[in-house]
């Protein structure tokens, strides 16, 4: 390994270390955003939770880069930005901005001359991930690294990478969600364990042994008592809680459950 490569794991190593040792999302963002900066080099990096009402303005390094004119900014021209599609409504994987649009089409952007420009982010990487919850609601994290030069290379996209699951991972124990409403049943701790482990309705439906409608019944409901609005965020929160039933054996589990 060449001492670049080795320096470039180091710098990984003391962000995965921090997390590890992290006790509170308020201690841990100021000094996680210099790691940060240090294992993906940029100009200046922006945390922004969202929803968060405790934190309407971005967490910044350097400090107080984004103004609340910047930020009202920013809000008005947010719809027309593809970058924040893909963090906002996409997969939210890091991704450059070069990657979605050319040079022109970026400086073209309302945002670049109102909010980017003065930033001297000229080059940005981007991500989001889940946050944990606050006040009982999911929530995510956007993380966008800033450059004035150079383009950030395909070796800064796969470390961004590597860190977006542990930042996730960290966040859901410093934010976990909140007790739920009321107990979820046999049943529908049976249709979730199965739903955590990537099994279709049908197949759920074939492994309990009844009908995919009253599968959607079971998780209609159990969508309500885990407050989440889908699939993706049922699987997520009931894996999360550590209250998934691994999906074998069920042969014995059948009986009770129809």
């Amino acid at each position: 390994m060449s001492t670049a490569a080795e320096a470039g794991l180091r710098r990984i190593f003391d962000v995965v270390d921090l997390l590890i040792d992290a006790v509170d999302e308020e201690s841990l963002v100021p000094a996680l955003l210099p790691l940060l900066l240090d294992a993906v080099p940029g100009d200046s990096i922006v945390w922004a939770p969202s929803p968060d009402p405790a934190h309407r303005i971005p967490t910044t390094l350097p400090a107080d880069l984004v103004t609340p004119d910047s930020q009202a900014a920013f809000d008005r021209h947010a719809s027309a930005d593809p970058l924040v599609a893909h963090t906002s409504a996409a997969t939210g994987t890091p991704l450059r901005r070069s990657t979605l649009q050319s040079d022109r089409a970026y400086h073209a952007l309302a945002a670049y001359q109102d909010v980017y420009r003065p930033l001297g982010a000229e080059r940005q990487l981007a991500m989001s991930f889940p946050g944990g919850y606050v006040d009982g609601t999911p929530r995510s994290v956007c993380l966008v690294i800033n450059r004035s030069g150079p383009d950030f290379t395909d070796d800064d996209v796969l470390t961004a990478a590597l860190l977006r699951t542990r930042l996730a991972h960290v966040l859901r124990r410093l934010a976990p969600p909140p007790p739920l409403r009321c107990e979820v049943t046999r049943r529908e701790s049976a249709v979730l364990a199965l739903l955590a482990h990537g099994l279709t309705n049908q197949q759920i439906a074939h492994r309990l042994a009844i009908s995919p409608r009253t599968v959607d019944k079971h998780l209609e409901h159990a969508y309500a008592k885990l407050r989440v609005g889908g699939r993706v965020e049922a699987a997520n929160a009931w894996l999360t809680r550590g209250d998934a039933v691994r999906p074998a054996p069920w042969t014995g589990m059948v009986a009770g459950l129809r």
